[in-house]
């Protein structure tokens, strides 16, 4: 009987502990934020141009990046990622994939697919209200893009856009800037 009391506990615990993290889980040591406010799918549409991220293994060596979102007739995305593979000048890699809004209330939430059935979280953290800019990461924290609709943004746009990086959570130290 002091067995159940002392697991039951723990279990409740655990289970709380399960739920916490499903809406914030770590970024270094601290926490990757929830969308911070809703998207309106439609001014997302477009190109956009990546500024900052964090490298990953499927972009090494990738400049000149840029993304092209694109509404379906059946209302999911189509999405074009290009890049220039060692320069700005190099030859281009391509990736066609598709994105469905999984959080219709706030728009902010997408999965994305270039590989088939596989799919990754593609959250927007946060963006301008003229849609200018956007952040985009997802839950484990291990992938972060900041993005704008200039290719060349001023340099107070790029230190904002690090500020906000930084305030969300992210390690600048592991951010990489990309040469447009």
């Amino acid at each position: 009987m002091k067995k159940t009391r002392i697991l039951l506990p723990l279990g409740l615990l655990a289970g709380l502990s399960a739920c916490a993290a499903l809406t914030k889980m770590p970024v270094g040591n601290r926490a990757v934020p929830e969308p911070a406010k809703p998207v309106d799918i439609d001014r997302y549409m477009g190109r956009w141009y990546e500024i900052y991220r964090y490298d990953a293994p499927f972009q090494k060596n990738c400049e000149a990046v840029s993304a092209d979102y694109a509404r379906n007739a059946d209302n999911t995305i189509h999405v074009v990622n290009r890049c220039r593979k060692n320069s700005v000048d190099g030859p281009e890699k391509t990736a066609t994939g598709r994105a469905r809004i999984v959080d219709p209330l706030t728009g902010a939430k997408l999965k994305v697919s270039f590989f088939g059935p596989f799919h990754g979280d593609y959250w927007v953290l946060d963006h301008a209200d003229d849609y200018q800019w956007s952040i985009v990461g997802e839950p484990s924290g291990r992938y972060l893009w900041a993005l704008t609709r200039n290719p060349r943004p001023s340099e107070a746009e790029k230190a904002m856009l690090r500020q906000r990086v930084e305030q969300l959570g992210y390690d600048w130290t592991m951010v990489r800037e990309t040469r447009q």
